[in-house]
């Protein structure tokens, strides 16, 4: 936790990925059976508090102290700070049984992906298993190859951005990852932009 750059919230407004990820994230969640959902790196809230207006039971944590406070003035006890290279769930949030997990733009800031996939297994196994939906910058060698050739690829992936991203995932590779773990992947949405030039994209899975 040391390393963590605080995201620096200053409101509760949706960030400019919401505009484009929101819709397929709720296009994945059923209310019948995405019953109580877990947003790791929630930020200010944004999503949560979405969610919690569309009816949905839905909880979130954050290393951001400043964001997790924010997020809670519009639902209060529904937000608790957590360090995501934790293995444990901060203690208001202990006791829920969670057969959902987000997470959207996080996973490509964390220095160790695997330990925090193991994390989400491990939290959704105490309630006989669930879903998990990660959204993530999209990398695929199309999109690549453009940002090369127009230049743009110290911009993209630049290593100055004091708590950016720090690794570049495909549909490949995060399916890898999830597979490694047990993990079932069973959809895959790209969103922003031109189909194979997607901004991001939403891959959902089963444990």
């Amino acid at each position: 936790m040391a390393d963590y750059k605080d995201y620096g919230y200053s409101n509760n407004q949706a960030t400019h990925a919401h505009g484009y990820i929101t819709e397929p994230i709720l296009g994945l969640l059923d209310k019948q059976k995405n019953k109580s959902i877990l947003d790791l790196g929630c930020g200010n809230g944004a999503l949560v508090n979405l969610l919690i207006e569309k009816g949905f039971n839905a909880y979130g944590t954050d290393a951001s102290a400043t964001g997790i406070e924010i997020a809670s003035e519009k639902n209060p006890n529904r937000f608790a700070v957590q360090d995501l290279s934790s293995d444990v769930l901060p203690t208001p949030l202990e006791h829920i049984n969670f057969d959902t997990i987000i997470s959207t733009e996080v996973i490509e800031h964390l220095y160790d992906p695997r330990k925090f996939i193991s994390f989400c297994k491990k939290v959704l196994e105490k309630n006989g298993g669930g879903e998990i939906i990660l959204s993530t910058p999209y990398h695929g060698y199309l999109k690549n190859l453009v940002l090369a050739l127009a230049g743009h690829w110290d911009k993209h992936a630049n290593p100055l951005w004091d708590g950016g991203h720090i690794k570049l995932w495909s549909k490949a590779t995060l399916t890898m990852l999830l597979e490694e773990k047990g993990f079932i992947v069973t959809d895959f949405v790209g969103c922003g932009r031109y189909p194979y030039l997607w901004k991001s994209m939403v891959i959902k899975a089963r444990i």
